[in-house]
C-alpha cells in the first residue's frame, strides 16, 4: 500500500507534525508499536515518553501489541449488526483461530471490531491490512482467510467497493457526476479573480456540506482578510459519521473535482498548501488520490505557477487519520495533523484566524470542495437552476439499511422525505435516522418534509448532511440506540465530563430498557443527561451524541412505553439472569 504521500511533508511543517505518519509506518511494518519504538520517537521530538505514547494510544488503529500479520477490522455498526454481524464474526473466529479483540496463538490473524469503515452499503463488511472485503457471508470468509494462509496477500484478493450511484437528477440536472474534464474550472480563475470567486460563491448561497451548513463565501472571505502566511486549505475526509459514504464515492469516483475545488479555495485566500486528511479506513484510496495529484501537477495545475496563473503557489499532499471519530470535528483534526492527541480545541479563535499551526487555515469537507468546482466550472446561475429558493443546488446522501436500493443519491434541494425513500426502494420504513446517529431521526409520519438548507427553527423542512439509515417496523429500536450509544461511548475522546459520563450513563440507562427494568424514571433521566451533554460539552460530539435518544422518545412515545417493566417506583422488576451474568463476567476481576 503506498504512502509516500502520508510521509512527504512541506518544508513549513515542523518536524513534529510528521509523528502520525511514523506512528503508522511503525504499525504497518511491525504490526504495533512498540515500547521502544515510543522512547526512540519521543527522543527525536523532544516529547516525553508519556507524551508519545499517549498519543498513539489515542487512535483505533495503533496497538501496544501485535496485532497480527493478517489485521482484521471488522465492522460493527448497527446497519452491519443487522446484516450479519455476529453470523460473520463467528466464522472469523472459526477459521482464524482468534478471538475478536485478540491474536490467534501464532499471531498470524488480528480479529478486531471497529465502528463504521464507510461501506454501509455493502454490509457486512471489513478491512484486511487495510484493504475493503464487503458483502461477507460465510462462505466468503471461509475462502479469504484460506486464501490468506495460503501466502496470498490481502491488496490482491480485496474486493473494489462499488460506487453504486444509484441515483442523479434528470435531464443533464447532475452537478456532481457530470462529465468531468481536469482543469476546467481552474481555468477560470484568470478571469474571475479572488473577489469573483467569492462573489459566485456568495450568489450561489453555497453552504459548507459537513452538516454545520455556514455559507462557504463567508468563511474564505474572513480567511483572505487575515495577512499571515502561510495559510492553508484542509480538506475534511475523516468521514466517520456511521451510515455515510459520499466522501468515500467522490475520492475514488471524481477526485480531480475535490483536487481542483483546494486549488480554488487557496487562490481566492491566498494560501499556499493543501492537505487532504484522509480518515484511516479509507488507505485503500490513497493510491487513486496519489496518482490524481500526480497528474495534476504533470498538467501545471498544481506546483509554481498553479493553473498558469504568475505567482501562485500551491501544492496538496495526503494525511491520513488513524481511527478517531472525534477527528471529523475540525480542530481535534487540526491537533492530529500537527502530531497529536485529536482533542479539539477550546474555541478562543476559528481555524481562518489561528489553524494548522496556529495560521489561517479554511476546513471544508470533500463534497463542499467538489462543489466549488462544478459551480465555477458552470457558474453560479447555472448552479441556480437546481434545487428550491433558499436552497440552490443538489446534494448527496448515502442510503442503506431495509431498503432494495442502497448507495449513493444526488437529488435536488426540495425532495421530500417520501420521494427519496421511493427512490430506494425502502421496505416498510417506520424509523429513520437522517445524518447519522449525532443527526435527526425521523418517523414514517413525517416522509413529507422536505429536504434543504432552510431555517430549522420552523420544524418542517429537515437538514441532511449526509445520509439516511432505514429501518422498518420489525427492528428493535432499543438495539439500534444501544449501538448508537456505544459508539459515542468508545469515540468520545474523554476530555469533558459530560460527554464522558453522560455516554456511559445513557448506555447503562438502554441496558435498563433492553432488559425490562426501566421505568419511567430512567426515560427522564436518560432525557435529562441528553440535554446536559448538549449544553455543556465541549465539542459537537458531545453535543449531539445524545439526539438520537431524545428525539426518538419524543417521536416513538408507544414504542418505549411498552417496553417498562413498572411505571411506578415499587420493587418488583423483570430479572434477566444471562444479564445479570454477563454484567458479572464483563467487570469481575
Amino acid at each position: 500500500m503506498s504512502s509516500k504521500s502520508s510521509v512527504k511533508k512541506f518544508t513549513v511543517e515542523p518536524a513534529r507534525s510528521a509523528l502520525l505518519s511514523e506512528l503508522w509506518q511503525l504499525q504497518l511494518n511491525e504490526q504495533h508499536i512498540s515500547k521502544e519504538s515510543i522512547k526512540n520517537l519521543a527522543s527525536l521530538h523532544q516529547l516525553s515518553e508519556i507524551e508519545a505514547e499517549g498519543v498513539a494510544s489515542f487512535y483505533h488503529f495503533f496497538h501496544q501489541q501485535p496485532a497480527g500479520k493478517h489485521t482484521i477490522y471488522l465492522n460493527n455498526s448497527i446497519i452491519s449488526e443487522l446484516k450479519g454481524f455476529e453470523r460473520i464474526r463467528e466464522t472469523f473466529e472459526r477459521e482464524t483461530g482468534a478471538r475478536l479483540g485478540s491474536t490467534d496463538p501464532t499471531g498470524t490473524f488480528g480479529l478486531y471490531a471497529t465502528p463504521c469503515i464507510g461501506l454501509s452499503d455493502q454490509e457486512p463488511a471489513a478491512l484486511i491490512n487495510f484493504y475493503p472485503f464487503t458483502n461477507l457471508n460465510a462462505l466468503k470468509v471461509k475462502e479469504i482467510i484460506n486464501k490468506l494462509k495460503q501466502g496470498l496477500k490481502a491488496e490482491d484478493i480485496c474486493d473494489a467497493p462499488s460506487d453504486n450511484i444509484r441515483y442523479t437528477p434528470a435531464n443533464d440536472r447532475t452537478i456532481f457526476f457530470a462529465a468531468y474534464n481536469r482543469g476546467e474550472a481552474i481555468k477560470k480563475l484568470k478571469s474571475l479573480d479572488a473577489e469573483g470567486v467569492l462573489e459566485q460563491l456568495r450568489i450561489s448561497e453555497l453552504a459548507g456540506r459537513g452538516g454545520a451548513f455556514f455559507p462557504t463565501w463567508k468563511k474564505w472571505d474572513i480567511c483572505r482578510s487575515y495577512k499571515d502566511t502561510p495559510k492553508f486549505i484542509v480538506c475534511n475526509a475523516d468521514e466517520g459519521e456511521p451510515g455515510t459514504f459520499k466522501d468515500r464515492v467522490l475520492l475514488n469516483n471524481q477526485p480531480g473535482s475535490v483536487l481542483e475545488g483546494m486549488t480554488i479555495a487557496g487562490f481566492t485566500v491566498g494560501a499556499s498548501y493543501g492537505i487532504i486528511y484522509l480518515r484511516g479506513e479509507y488507505r485503500w484510496i490513497v493510491k487513486r488520490l496519489e496518482e490524481e495529484i500526480d497528474a495534476f501537477r504533470e498538467s501545471g495545475l498544481l506546483g509554481a505557477n498553479a493553473g498558469g496563473i504568475t505567482g501562485f503557489n500551491f501544492d496538496i499532499r495526503i494525511e491520513i487519520g488513524a481511527g478517531a471519530y472525534v477527528c471529523g470535528e475540525e480542530t481535534a483534526l487540526l491537533e492530529s495533523m500537527e502530531g497529536k492527541r485529536g482533542e479539539p480545541r477550546t474555541k478562543w479563535f476559528y481555524p481562518v484566524e489561528k489553524g494548522y499551526l496556529q495560521l489561517p487555515t479554511v476546513v471544508n469537507n470533500v463534497e463542499t470542495f467538489a462543489a466549488v468546482a462544478r459551480l465555477i466550472q458552470r457558474g453560479s446561475f447555472e448552479y441556480l437552476k437546481r434545487g428550491i429558493p433558499g436552497s440552490a443546488g443538489t446534494k448527496l446522501i448515502s442510503i442503506s439499511g431495509d431498503c432494495q436500493r442502497p448507495g449513493i443519491f444526488e437529488i435536488e434541494w426540495g425532495m421530500t422525505v417520501a420521494e427519496l425513500l421511493d427512490l430506494c426502494g425502502a421496505e416498510d420504513p417506520y424509523f429513520i435516522q437522517v445524518s447519522g446517529p449525532s443527526g435527526e431521526c425521523i418517523s414514517i409520519k413525517e416522509k413529507y418534509r422536505r429536504i434543504s438548507m432552510l431555517d430549522l427553527m420552523a420544524k418542517k423542512d429537515i437538514r441532511c448532511g449526509g445520509s439516511f439509515m432505514i429501518f422498518n417496523s420489525h427492528r428493535d429500536l432499543v438495539q439500534i440506540l444501544m449501538n448508537f450509544s456505544e459508539f459515542f461511548k468508545h469515540e468520545s475522546c474523554g476530555v469533558c465530563t459530560p460527554c464522558r459520563a453522560g455516554n456511559f450513563i445513557i448506555q447503562r440507562k438502554l441496558e435498563r430498557l433492553k432488559n425490562g427494568l426501566a421505568d419511567m424514571n430512567d426515560l427522564k433521566e436518560l432525557k435529562s443527561w441528553g440535554t446536559i451533554m448538549k449544553a455543556t460539552s465541549r465539542c459537537g460530539l458531545g453535543k449531539t451524541a445524545s439526539n438520537s435518544v431524545i428525539q426518538s422518545l419524543d417521536k416513538f412515545n408507544d414504542y418505549f412505553s411498552a417496553r417498562f417493566a413498572a411505571t411506578d417506583n415499587s420493587t418488583y422488576r423483570k430479572f434477566d439472569h444471562h444479564a445479570a451474568v454477563e454484567e458479572y463476567e464483563r467487570y469481575k476481576p
